[in-house]
């Protein structure tokens, strides 16, 4: 993603929440296509990052929760994904432009 402002429509970030553990999250390859990253760009990010990320902020879906997902996700190559991760309100916080740029260029100041 270069230094343009990101516009995104109300009704994209709509269709890109789920419910799951009763929460609402945002889907890691959801997240990387409106910041316009590939979705392995943006989890090694998180990895890199990770202290930034805790269970209330992110979690790994589990098989089951994969596959219930892509019955009613349009793109159903989530099955395929080795590991999922869905981001929840705080999660996608960290994705705003300036959170995202510094983890994308892997500075995590607990280090």
């Amino acid at each position: 993603m270069d230094e343009k402002r990101v516009m995104i429509s109300v009704e994209r970030i709509k269709q890109s929440i789920v419910l799951i553990r009763g929460q609402k999250v945002m889907m890691d390859r959801d997240l990387a296509k409106i910041y316009e990253v590939e979705t392995r760009v943006l989890n090694q990010a998180v990895g890199r990052n990770i202290k930034r990320f805790p269970e209330d902020f992110m979690f790994v879906l589990t098989r089951d929760e994969v596959m219930r997902i892509s019955q009613i996700v349009t793109s159903s190559d989530i099955k395929y994904a080795k590991q999922v991760h869905a981001f929840t309100e705080q999660g996608v916080a960290m994705f705003t432009p300036l959170n995202l740029k510094i983890v994308q260029l892997g500075h995590d100041s607990d280090s």
